[in-house]
């Protein structure tokens, strides 16, 4: 009795459960696209975003959402309601200069959380000019700080760490630099490699506080062959229990990115920039290096440190540049967006005066009109962080041979397109300057 009793009970559940979920209603896509998908027009056509949003597989007929397209997330906005049509809808847009719009499209719902799609659209980006241009005494500045950075002997203090790869030797390294940090990083290379052989690479991080990675500098060099070296962007101990990298980030460097911005003696780029410099000097000194190539690759803030790196030192051949910030600080000066960190505040409406000139000689925008590496970028038609716009400003100063990737629909994201293009254009790089064995 009493297992009939449980069989009964336990098929009373499974009925209630499976009505439960028969009964619970499909939930709500909303979508909008570009119509082309490339989301690339000429300054004065109108861009058409498609709108569609579904219950489920269905179209949702009669529904109503808000759309907002504004200039890269700067005025001009404009905002109205869209009836959809079976599901559909088109709204148009355009600009009147080079650059971005985007378009946000917002759906109430029925009391439900609101649904958020966004869409972005290019005007003649290739022809986004700078903000402003180079300082003056913009090379005179880092010709100066280099100067000091010379003066600090190089004595690097190489720790060998267990290398998760075979074949390949690993060190935690630490080389003085201008105070008050050191380069930090792990450095990497094959075992028993000959004299004037190898190509460089460096690798630089994104925003944040952490660790260099162990993985990322052995991985770079079982690759390529390569001397390879990952530093963090701060100078600090590697491979300590995360509490550690979590009480920096709460404390000493909290909010470090607008440290220092009044003055460009103690701007906080100031520091991060010279290490690199020390790191590519390093790394150029070792007896392996060929002499040749010398890559830096970054995305977010290490795609801006990526630019400053080629701006600073002519020897650099190859940069990659994902979704990069520290671009076109400038920008609100021409009523444009700047990029991260948006390093330059609002004063009275307007651009804070004395920090907008600091923020000229830490531009990545400033270091591409520099730079004599080739280049590969990607950018986010919809990243909120590294607006496109700011990203092109950059791109655009670039004087030699460069590609950039297009992902109309990403936002700040690393991007599968730009992984696969830089390794290839990593292989070729190296290969067409290696030198032929003996």
């Amino acid at each position: 009795m009493r297992c009939r009793l449980a069989v009964c009970l336990g098929w009373g559940l499974w009925l209630a459960l499976s009505s439960c979920l028969l009964a619970a209603e499909p939930s709500y896509k909303l979508s909008v696209v570009t119509d082309p998908p490339e989301a690339i027009y000429a300054v004065g056509q109108p861009a058409k975003f498609l709108v569609t949003l579904k219950q489920g597989d269905q179209p949702v007929a009669d529904a109503e959402v808000v759309c907002r397209i504004d200039k890269d997330g700067m005025p001009p906005v404009t905002q109205k309601k869209l009836k959809l049509d079976k599901g559909t809808a088109t709204i148009e847009g355009t600009l009147g200069e080079p650059g971005f719009l985007r378009c946000q499209v917002i759906f109430a719902g029925q009391g439900k959380q609101p649904l958020t799609a966004v869409a972005g659209a290019g005007f003649d980006p290739l022809k986004i000019p700078p903000s402003l241009p180079v300082p003056e005494d913009f090379d005179a500045f880092w010709t100066q700080q280099k100067a000091r950075l010379a003066a600090v002997p190089m004595q690097p203090n190489l720790t060998p760490v267990k290398s998760p790869m075979d074949g390949i030797e690993c060190f935690d390294a630490e080389i003085p630099c201008v105070p008050p940090r050191p380069v930090s990083g792990y450095f990497a290379r094959p075992a028993g490699a000959a004299p004037k052989r190898l190509p460089a690479i460096l690798l630089v991080h994104g925003a944040g506080v952490r660790s260099s990675s162990l993985g990322g500098a052995a991985g770079s060099a079982k690759r390529f062959n390569a001397l390879a070296m990952d530093i963090n962007a701060h100078g600090i101990a590697n491979g300590k229990p995360n509490a550690f990298y979590l009480d920096l980030t709460a404390g000493e460097l909290k909010g470090y990115p607008a440290a220092g911005r009044e003055d460009r003696e103690k701007c906080y780029f100031l520091g991060m920039f010279l290490r690199l410099a020390r790191a590519m000097d390093f790394l150029t000194s070792q007896p392996e290096w060929d002499g040749k190539v010398l890559i830096v690759k970054g995305s977010s803030q290490g795609g801006g440190q990526a630019i400053a790196a080629a701006g600073l030192d002519p020897r650099v051949t190859l940069i990659s540049a994902g979704v990069p910030a520290i671009c076109d600080h400038t920008g609100k000066a021409v009523g444009r967006i700047n990029g991260w960190p948006k390093l330059v505040p609002d004063k009275d409406g307007k651009p804070d005066p004395k920090v907008l000139q600091v923020a000229r000689y830490f531009d990545g925008m400033n270091f591409a009109a520099r730079a004599k590496a080739e280049a590969i970028f990607s950018v986010g038609f919809i990243d909120a962080t590294c607006a496109p716009t700011s990203v092109y400003a950059a791109y655009n100063n670039l004087p030699g041979k460069k590609q950039i990737v297009n992902e109309p629909l990403m936002g700040h994201s690393g991007s599968p397109k730009l992984e696969r293009a830089t390794e290839a254009a990593i292989i070729q790089h190296i290969g067409t300057r290696k030198i032929p064995p003996k």
